[in-house]
Order: structure tokens, then sequence, then C-alpha cells
């Protein structure tokens, strides 16, 4: 994708903004599945199946509720970290629950490797962690507040014409500003810090 973005922008005003900043959003997991030719003798596929496989499937879809374009579980996290992954620069974006599954999992942003990760980028971490920490502590004030600094380091400016809705820190401001209200409004003030992911 990158590659064909810096063609296209080569060639111009042939193509809009949009399609020269276009970018595919990419969701992984880890784990044992089921993979081969399934079905019938007379009709089959290769494929693959399990709870990991969907679990993968549901990190592409929810990326984009979370406003990023690589999300990863825990599990790949973990096991990335085993064959050198200080090199590659996460970050811990939330943990929900997925359409199908009742137990959360913490899922992340592949931001980079770490030689490529700008300085901005990495204090736009540092105070994303900041506020998801004070997020999971229910301190939806002290959380907005930080995630209004995250939000003017983000690498991905929220921006129409490229086709950027939004981000991390401008959702979880939306989402501090929601659950305060919700807060204020309700007797149930119940909540374990987890997301749901009601889409597939």
């Amino acid at each position: 994708m990158q590659t064909l973005s810096e063609k296209w922008r080569g060639e111009g005003e042939k193509w809009p903004a949009l399609v020269q900043g276009k970018r595919s959003r990419l969701g992984l997991n880890t784990g044992p599945a089921v993979i081969g030719n399934m079905g019938s003798r007379t009709r089959f596929s290769y494929t693959m199946m399990g709870d990991n496989v969907n679990l993968a499937a549901r990190m592409e879809s929810g990326a984009k509720a979370l406003g990023v374009y690589t999300m990863v579980t825990d599990a790949t996290k973990l096991a990335c970290e085993k064959y050198g992954g200080e090199r590659i620069v996460f970050r811990l974006l939330d943990k929900i629950i997925v359409k199908g599954r009742g137990q959360p999992v913490a899922v992340f942003e592949i931001v980079g490797l770490r030689e490529n990760v700008p300085p901005a980028t990495l204090q736009c971490l540092a105070l994303y962690a900041q506020a998801l920490e004070l997020y999971f502590r229910e301190d939806w004030d002290g959380a907005a507040q930080i995630f209004e600094q995250s939000l003017v380091l983000e690498p991905n400016q929220v921006s129409p014409e490229r086709g950027i809705e939004n981000n991390p820190s401008s959702i979880f401001i939306q989402r501090c500003r929601r659950l305060k209200f919700m807060r204020q409004h309700s007797t149930d003030s119940q909540r374990d810090g987890v997301f749901e992911l009601k889409d597939k």
C-alpha cells in the first residue's frame, strides 16, 4: 500500500488525495488454528477455522473502531517479543470483548520499528499510556485532559481529505465524555474498564 501510495502521489492530480493516501487495516492474532482444504469432494476451499482465526478477523474490523490501521492481540505481542520484538513499538489501545467471546483481550497497535518512530510519536504514546491508566481508574476528566495533549501529537491526524476520521486519542476523548455523562445520569456505577466491540 505504501508503494502504491507513493506511485499515485507521483502521478500528480490524476488521483484525488483520498486515493493517494489510501490505507488498509490489518489485524493479527497468534495461536493454533485448523488450516487446509475443507468441504466435500465436489466443493471445497482452502481456508482456516477456529477461535484464534475469528479473533484475528475481529482485530482487523476492530482497528477502525479504535482509529488505527494495525491491531494485534496480546498473544501476538508476546509471541513477537520472544523473537526480537523490542525493535517493534506497540501501543496498548484498550481491553475489549469481541463479538462471540466472553473474555476480554488486551489489544495493541503496531506503531512501527523503533528506529523509524519519530520522537513526537513516542511522546504521544507516553501521554496516551498515562491517560489510559486514568481511564481504567474511571478518572474521566483527568484522562480526557491528557488525551487532549496526546491528540495533537497523534501520527494520524484527523483529516477527511485523507480519509482519516479519527485516531485513538480522539476516540477516547469522546468515550470519556460519554462515560462521565452516563455516570452522572445513571444509578449503575459498576464498570470494569472493558469495552465491548459489538460489530464484527
